[in-house]
């Protein structure tokens, strides 16, 4: 079913009340919840990196690990990453990833230290292992997700071990593989059109300073006239979009934990931007 306080649009007065019409012809008799299918993996061990907490300098370990139930990002060349990096928002860029709790550890010098595990697509993993650009990429990508889920701040001065693929021992994780969507169709599409193209699109975080509140996705959709062509999938850390007829198509990860039930969108007909508004749930 679908939510009329998902999508309250900023559409010409006629196709706003027509929308909204619409909307609540299909939200009749409530909306159900349903929890995400889970499963649980046991990831293999990759690189291990050794860093320091700020401003306490307590040692931290970052264990990137592998695992082929992780889905890989999509795919790029190296010119195309170095490109981004190069970019005003490199962060448009996701890599699907597993980011474990915590977990106390005893380093070489028997001293007490965190480790924390991340797991990323296999194959993914290997790319990133025999290419030194691709191998600092998804280490800070990684660090970066740490942070934002645990309110961290890492020293960028990290050290990659050579003799060693984790710290301590690696545990199984829960991957979801099944999310409620916030808005669909009565009657969906079960495969998106291969035709379809990847918008545009801009993800930002507020407030600038402090702990992150909420997660906000900027989609251009040229062409796309009405947000009755739209269905929108607002998961925990993931946000699936696409415009009918096979217009477009993204399917983008992010690292933060995301309340869905307060995930708002809206369309602008006039800019053709969908904004969509998250808010992120505290550590």
């Amino acid at each position: 079913m679908t939510d009329s306080s998902l999508f309250n649009s900023e559409l010409e007065f006629q196709q706003q009340e027509e929308l909204y019409q619409q909307l609540l012809s299909q939200t009749m008799g409530g909306i159900q919840t349903e929890n995400p299918v889970s499963k649980s993996i046991r990831p293999e061990p990759g690189l291990c990196i050794k860093t320091v907490s700020e401003p306490s300098k307590e040692k931290v370990f970052v264990n990137i690990c592998q695992s082929s139930s992780v889905p890989p990002p999509p795919e790029i060349s190296r010119e195309e990453l170095v490109e981004l990096l190069q970019s005003e928002d490199p962060s448009e860029f996701r890599v699907p990833m597993s980011l474990g709790i915590p977990h106390t550890e005893m380093d070489n010098s028997s001293q007490g230290c965190t480790a924390y595990d991340v797991v990323i697509n296999q194959e993914f993993f290997q790319k990133c292992k025999n290419d030194p650009l691709f191998q600092q990429f998804v280490i800070l990508v990684s660090v970066e997700g740490l942070e934002n889920k645990y309110n961290l701040e890492l020293n960028r001065e990290w050290k990659v071990l050579k003799n060693r693929k984790f710290l301590g021992s690696l545990s199984t994780q829960d991957i979801r593989t099944k999310s409620k969507p916030v808005i669909q169709e009565l009657h969906s599409q079960e495969n998106a059109d291969a035709a379809a193209k990847r918008p545009e699109f801009t993800l930002l975080v507020g407030p600038p300073v402090g702990p992150p509140e909420y997660l906000s996705a900027e989609i251009k959709l040229p062409g796309v006239t009405s947000s009755r062509s739209l269905v929108l999938d607002v998961g925990e850390d993931r946000l699936v979009l696409t415009a009918r007829p096979s217009l477009y198509h993204l399917d983008i990860f992010h690292p933060f934990l995301i309340n869905q039930e307060s995930s708002v969108a809206q369309y602008n007909s006039s800019t053709q931007v969908l904004t969509v508004t998250m808010p992120v749930i505290s550590s």
